[in-house]
């Protein structure tokens, strides 16, 4: 049986990710009010049950653009999502509905954003890969495992007098996230989007912010899930490049996660040959495939809404030349269809 989730269920459906090796932290049932209150996007949480116990879950969300397209994503402003299922039954049910669902909605595309191949049959995005590594319990060998040239910067971070601190609110990381993305020529969420994100996921999400003389320097939004840490949403200021501010800052995230217990450190998604696909392999991580496999309903092939697209070069250079108080009034008007 196939239901909706309401919020009455949200802690089985979260019970069931927790327990299952494939469920993610983009899998949580909170995803669906985090979305739905930052970008009003129709999310549709779907669930098999079994003889009263949840079988599978599937998190998609309705993001229709007239700039964008019309499409169903599993899942939305998150790297990866995609059906998790106990058995074929839950998992070929799943996959009916959103077929369904997308047909009835009349998208462009159904998109599944997976780590392993699930759907051979339909094509996938042959453009991100994923970084993750398994962290040392001992934080000193951590450090000696960064390749040198990298270790090199991160030690120039702490020589230049760098320090971290813990952020009980956005303020400083929308500022030097949203200098980066504006720097980079791409539209920045609106603030109310990480607040959200604080306010929603509690403990498992914490703003790490590096300062250099009482001076914001760098930023980062980092998501604590089963014994993972995931650095999410990060940005320096023009100060960061002199002082290797980023460079201190991600092994500042990987220093606390340890003395935390964590296990995993996931680098996130990159697009192959970026300037952040580079920076995460001189860091000693090696890049993952990731299956963002689409089900093209209306669309005769795969819909490519990424800076390296070239119709969108010009619209990137002009917007790396606004004001960064402008790139952020537009911006959120832009970005919340960019799931």
């Amino acid at each position: 049986m196939i239901k909706l989730l309401e919020p009455a269920q949200s802690e089985r459906w979260d019970h069931y990710v927790m327990a299952a090796s494939d469920g993610s932290f983009f899998h949580l049932s909170a995803w669906q009010q985090v979305i739905k209150q930052a970008f009003a996007h129709d999310t549709y949480y779907y669930y098999t049950e079994q003889d009263g116990e949840i079988t599978g879950i599937l998190p998609l969300t309705h993001v229709n653009s007239l700039l964008f397209g019309n499409s169903l994503v599993s899942n939305a402003f998150c790297v990866y999502g995609g059906i998790v299922a106990s058995n074929d039954e839950a998992f070929a049910a799943l996959q009916a509905q959103a077929q369904q669902l997308a047909r009835e909605l009349g998208v462009d595309s159904l998109e599944m954003r997976n780590r392993q191949q699930h759907h051979p049959d339909w094509p996938h995005k042959e453009l991100y890969v994923t970084f993750r590594k398994e962290l040392d319990p001992y934080v000193e060998k951590n450090l000696n495992a960064i390749p040198r040239k990298q270790r090199a910067m991160v030690r120039a971070g702490i020589k230049a007098g760098l320090s971290s601190v813990i952020d009980d609110n956005v303020e400083r990381l929308y500022r030097a996230y949203s200098e980066s993305v504006r720097n980079l020529g791409t539209p920045v969420f609106p603030k109310k989007y990480f607040q959200i994100l604080l306010d929603v996921f509690g403990e498992n999400c914490e703003v790490l912010t590096i300062e250099h003389e009482g001076q914001l320097v760098a930023s980062v939004m980092s998501f604590y899930f089963k014994g993972e840490v995931l650095p999410y949403y990060g940005g320096g200021t023009d100060a960061a490049r002199d002082l290797k501010g980023n460079d201190f800052m991600y092994w500042e995230v990987m220093r606390r996660a340890v003395e935390k217990g964590c296990k995993i450190f996931d680098y996130g998604r990159s697009k192959v040959g970026t300037g952040s696909y580079r920076f995460k392999k001189h860091w000693g991580f090696e890049p993952e495939p990731l299956y963002y496999e689409v089900d093209l309903v209306k669309a005769k092939q795969i819909p490519e809404i990424n800076p390296l697209n070239p119709k969108y070069r010009l619209f990137i250079a002009a917007w790396k030349r606004l004001p960064l108080p402008v790139s952020q009034l537009v911006g959120p008007w832009l970005a919340k269809d960019l799931g």
